[in-house]
């Protein structure tokens, strides 16, 4: 050998085998200029056994020899005629030990530099550990948000919502609309602006029941209608309450107008009267026809 080994050839050499960064003895005989290779290696180990504790040093089992050639070095033991040896490895405190038992003339110097290949793999190791730590974090993150979001959800089951938070009022009403399929029917005479704006990812035919003293103007429906081209605005003040009705099945019933909810505490409701259903949906029919 003319030159040592740089770091960069060494760290290419380091395994990680049973969760523990290693190197292999055939790869040691080489760097340590072995005159006759393994032999020397495995003879040192065999002459000091007791410097090597199986935490130092181990030969790799039938299953471990078979994944070092398949996952490194893209090959089967059968491409090797079956010929293959399972090796012996070592870790850095067994590189360490072994520098102090071989003779040569180069192993010192080539130790410090494997020495130092280890640190630099570790440092990697570690540094990657860390973004993989933050990836987790921000999956963990992510989960708890979907998780309140399923929850918020959820309740549009409940028999009583209570908004008191105007962006949780504002989230939990989007859904409640979203969750339509065909029709959605909002009854709110002193609705404005505001609601066009929260109905506008609605995919969904959406008929809004009004006072004509609304502050939603012809032209914003004119315009609204121009992009998503789905809604129709009906002027009626027969309704005082607010209601929310779902594909002619579901009826919310809300105590606070859209433009107000979340400000003040207020509930919405789910009715569940069949009769005052009945009765909701077939004045709300003749009001529509």
């Amino acid at each position: 050998m003319n030159k040592i080994v740089v770091k960069e050839d060494i760290k290419s050499k380091i395994y990680e085998i049973r969760g523990k960064q290693v190197m292999l003895d055939s790869d040691l005989a080489k760097l340590y200029e072995c005159k006759n290779g393994t032999k020397e290696i495995n003879q040192a180990v065999k002459n000091n056994l007791d410097k090597f504790p199986k935490r130092f040093s181990w030969i790799l089992s039938d299953e471990e020899g078979k994944k070092l050639l398949v996952k490194n070095f893209d090959q089967k033991v059968e491409t090797r005629g079956g010929r293959f040896k399972n090796p012996r490895v070592f870790t850095e405190q067994g590189v360490a030990m072994l520098a102090t038992i071989l003779k040569t003339k180069i192993a010192t110097k080539v130790s410090i530099n494997i020495m130092d290949a280890f640190v630099a793999m570790r440092k990697h190791i570690g540094s990657n550990m860390s973004r993989i730590s933050n990836i987790e974090q921000k999956v963990i993150e992510h989960d708890n948000e979907i998780k309140l979001l399923q929850e918020c959800f959820d309740k549009f089951e409940e028999k009583e919502i209570l908004l008191d938070k105007t962006y949780d009022a504002y989230s939990i009403l989007l859904d409640i609309f979203k969750s339509s399929k065909k029709e959605l029917i909002i009854i709110d005479r002193y609705t404005d602006k505001s609601l066009l704006d929260i109905i506008k990812g609605i995919k969904c035919k959406v008929i809004i029941i009004t006072s004509n003293k609304t502050r939603i103007k012809e032209l914003d429906i004119k315009k609204y209608n121009e992009s998503y081209n789905n809604l129709r605005v009906i002027y009626d003040d027969t309704y005082h309450d607010r209601y929310f009705i779902i594909d002619k099945d579901k009826i919310y019933h809300s105590g606070n107008s859209i433009n107000h909810i979340g400000y003040r505490k207020s509930n919405i409701n789910l009715l569940e009267d069949k009769k005052i259903k009945i009765t909701i949906l077939n004045d709300v029919k003749k009001i529509i026809e």
